[in-house]
């Protein structure tokens, strides 16, 4: 679950600095920039960061953290994975650019290459292998992940598929899931979309969880938020029989607008008439907890696929 008390809504990857116009350049680019064209940086004789460069404890801000290795050995989540393979069109979160800490880099170092996943978009993935055989959820934004690490220990049996672009949460997430024994986790890194519709297989996810996504609370950018009637087109392709979908949101409006699509949609059934109590296997975090404090009301929806 996205925890980012700066925004209205918690949000799954975000930049704290709020929206931008759709038509502006990514965070971190310079104008002229693009994916494929990206700003040019100081770099060793090879072309990476000099191999004497700390950066476990580095601010991967600006064009530095788009067009390098997170590490001088290459290891960690790639800046940019799917690069110029996919179109670029409004996106439903920015990158969130803030200081890895010491531990969350060591952990990236250590356990990326065996548990982490860049959404390059290039080759489907057998979930199957990956998780050994459990039944796999697709989380999409868990912020620095300690709802999901608590819900993967609640539920061995089943398999999380965590997407984020927040690479501190992404080194929080696989400490905790280490420091926890938890071996039913692994950490997508990249656009949730090209997940979905390159590297998925149909009727491949057990479930789909969207805890607080951004709300983008201005009218011309509603076109940015994630639950809209096209995503849930794509989503339905990669929902096996039965399987959960999940939203939660603290942000009146996009819930409103949450029910309207999910309800629109004719392969999904609403498991209750409207919106859902909280369910006990959703955690309460502690910035939720602050937002009922000011007030808020959260609202959770449950639906589950039709059969075929």
């Amino acid at each position: 679950m996205s925890e980012n008390p700066a925004t209205p809504e918690s949000a799954p990857a975000t930049d704290a600095a709020g929206p931008v116009s759709p038509d502006a350049p990514e965070p971190g680019a310079s104008p002229g920039t693009s994916p494929g064209n990206p700003a040019p940086v100081a770099t060793g004789p090879s072309g990476t960061v000099p191999s004497d460069t700390d950066l476990s404890d580095t601010d991967l801000s600006g064009p530095a953290r788009r067009t390098q290795p997170m590490f001088p050995d290459g290891t960690g989540p790639a800046a940019d994975p799917a690069g110029s393979h996919h179109e670029r069109r409004i996106r439903s979160f920015q990158p969130r650019r803030s200081r890895v800490s010491p531990s969350q880099a060591d952990a990236l170092r250590r356990m990326w290459a065996k548990w982490g996943l860049d959404i390059d978009g290039l080759s489907r993935i057998d979930l199957d292998a990956f998780f050994d055989g459990l039944p796999v959820v697709l989380e999409v934004g868990f912020g620095m992940g300690e709802a999901t690490a608590q819900m993967a220990a609640a539920d061995p049996d089943t398999g999380i598929l965590a997407c984020d672009v927040h690479t501190p949460g992404q080194g929080n997430l696989l400490a905790l899931a280490e420091r926890n024994g938890l071996t039913n986790i692994r950490v997508a890194n990249g656009d949730a979309i090209i997940l979905l519709r390159e590297m998925l297989a149909p009727a491949s996810l057990a479930g789909l969880r969207v805890f607080f996504p951004d709300p983008w609370p201005k009218k011309r950018h509603h076109k940015r938020r994630l639950i809209q009637p096209d995503f849930l087109s794509l989503v339905t392709t990669r929902l096996a029989p039965g399987a959960l979908v999940h939203c939660a949101t603290d942000w009146e409006p996009y819930a409103e607008q949450m029910l309207e699509v999910l309800s629109a949609e004719p392969t999904l059934q609403n498991l209750h008439s409207g919106y859902a109590p909280r369910p006990d296997f959703r955690p309460l975090t502690k910035f939720e907890g602050q937002g009922l404090d000011k007030g808020h009301t959260v609202h959770d929806l449950l639906f589950r696929r039709r059969p075929v």
